[in-house]
């Protein structure tokens, strides 16, 4: 399989060089997107890497990394990329973890490959404190938004992916800046692709972080509400219709009739001094359990639909 990397840069004059350098001979191409860098990293790259492998390609405007990443994706499949490789260009990466990355593709055992930097307790005890808080929130909510229930670390961006699954994906719709890694996670899910964790090291050095957790809380949040939205109705009422399809509605209704209910029952007996029959209680209880009962199996239902056949296998072509 031919494999390419793409590097989206901006401000990482600094880290590039190297990361081009640790590049292995697993790459047939580099492509190195300069997302219209103050610090000209693109010329950077062309004036001081000699690789042949490397191509620079630059953006007259900033775009964000997910739009220079999908401008790094269109050109790869145009050179007749079998796999592409995203590494960041700010040395946060070991791209000598390559072979390992796309291993899973190239055995025919995933379609989309991404490093996930909590496997071990002692690499996560050296992680910042407000990123191991903010990427386990993160997590949870990209389990929710995407059905991949076995995968930790969305926000990781050392990703490989198959030329199938890529050529599936609506690459308009996918977020053009810090949403990006989750987004390309949601519409993998869509498109029923499988996705598995490659366990890496991250290394936290002098590089800066445009990343500002409470600037962007709020509209990752509303993301994540509407993929949430979106999955379910495609998955469970207009793709296919199950049980699961039934518990859920079943699940919302019945918690809420039997926690309001209990709620106004409660008020009614604080107020007038007489206690709640058991008839009452039963009434609000009972509902409120069975509702949870149908949500949770909605869930179990959900954790084993994750996606587990690669698209490759069906021979899906671009």
């Amino acid at each position: 399989m031919r494999v390419y990397v793409v590097i989206p840069c901006f401000k990482v004059t600094q880290h590039i060089q190297q990361v081009i350098e640790l590049i292995g001979g697993e790459v047939q191409g580099i492509v190195v997107v300069d997302d219209c860098c103050p610090d000209a990293s693109g010329d950077y790259v062309a004036d001081n890497v000699e690789d042949p492998r490397v191509t620079v390609l630059r953006h007259d405007s900033n775009q964000g990394v997910g739009g220079a990443v999908m401008t790094g994706y269109r050109h790869a499949l145009s050179e007749g990329a079998d796999i592409c490789v995203k590494v960041d260009g700010d040395g946060q990466m070991d791209p000598r973890l390559i072979p390992g990355l796309i291993a899973p593709i190239v055995n025919g055992l995933a379609d989309y490959v991404k490093g996930n930097r909590f496997f071990s307790l002692s690499d996560v005890s050296t992680m910042p404190k407000a990123r191991l808080f903010g990427n386990t929130a993160l997590s949870f909510l990209t389990k929710l938004s995407s059905g991949y229930w076995s995968i930790f670390d969305p926000t990781n961006g050392f990703t490989a992916i198959h030329r199938a699954a890529l050529g599936t994906l609506p690459l308009h719709r996918i977020d053009r800046r810090y949403f990006f890694e989750t987004s390309m996670l949601i519409e993998l899910g869509a498109a029923r692709a499988r996705v598995v964790d490659m366990p890496m090291k991250a290394a936290y050095g002098d590089e800066v972080s445009g990343l500002r957790i409470k600037d962007v809380l709020l509209e990752f949040a509303g993301k994540h509400a509407r993929a949430i939205f979106r999955r379910t109705l495609y998955q469970y009422y207009l793709r296919d219709f199950s049980l699961a399809s039934l518990h859920l509605p079943l699940g919302i209704l019945l918690t809420v009739f039997g926690v309001v209910f209990g709620v106004y029952a409660w008020s009614v007996s604080a107020d007038t001094g007489v206690p709640a029959t058991t008839g009452t209680v039963i009434l609000s209880a009972l509902p409120t359990l069975l509702g949870v009962q149908f949500i949770l199996s909605f869930f179990a239902f959900d954790i084993a639909s994750e996606p587990s056949v690669p698209l490759q296998s069906f021979g899906a072509k671009d």
